[in-house]
């Protein structure tokens, strides 16, 4: 009669490594490691991130917000009004980007009388202060087929298209809209 023996045994069992947890395992790395990669592919080809500078945004955005834009949107799309632009001033690489909001788009007459904002002769109804300097706008300009009048919501303390050194933005200049802040004074949330 075989009797168990109690106490130490010397004998390992083997181990066996189960193929269903280790194509879970698999599927699991292979998965994160896509998903990273994708992200990482999307944010350098369709996305950029950038710094506003100024207070020409304000109250939407502050001086040394961290601004996500999107890239890819205007390779589908033609920026409309109201949308918060990204550009360079006259497509010069040397200056900082500018960051302000679409208010007439080509084809539109802009004019600025008595500090409000007239587009195609009809008064803008806007919440914000009225102009006290209309620059080139002062006169009615007519946009072309690929140009945009831009202003920062802070009117007043802004240097956008009404300035003659920026004028009406071309479209080549516009590099994407500006949709997320990442890290400002207002918090983090989408760009309205």
């Amino acid at each position: 009669m075989g009797r168990k023996q109690k106490g130490l045994s010397f004998y390992e069992k083997k181990k066996r490594i189960n193929a269903h947890v280790v194509k879970e395992i698999f599927g699991m790395v292979f998965g994160t490691f896509a998903a990273i990669f994708l992200a990482v592919v999307l944010t350098v080809n369709m996305g950029m991130r950038t710094n506003t500078v100024g207070v020409s945004m304000e109250p939407t955005l502050c001086s040394g917000d961290e601004v996500l834009v999107n890239r890819f949107i205007y390779k589908l799309s033609k920026p409309q009004k109201n949308d918060v632009v990204v550009f360079l001033p006259g497509g010069n690489p040397n200056s900082h980007y500018y960051v302000k909001r679409v208010v007439a788009v080509p084809g539109d007459t802009v004019q600025i009388i008595d500090g409000l904002l007239y587009i195609n002769g009809v008064p803008e109804e806007e919440n914000y202060d009225k102009m006290e300097e209309g620059g080139i706008a002062e006169n009615e300009i007519r946009l072309e087929e690929d140009e945009y009048f831009v202003l920062g919501d802070n009117r007043n303390a802004s240097e956008d298209s009404r300035s003659g050194n920026i004028g009406p933005i071309r479209r080549n200049t516009i590099y994407g809209k500006a949709w997320f802040c990442l890290k400002g004074k207002n918090g983090m949330g989408f760009i309205e």
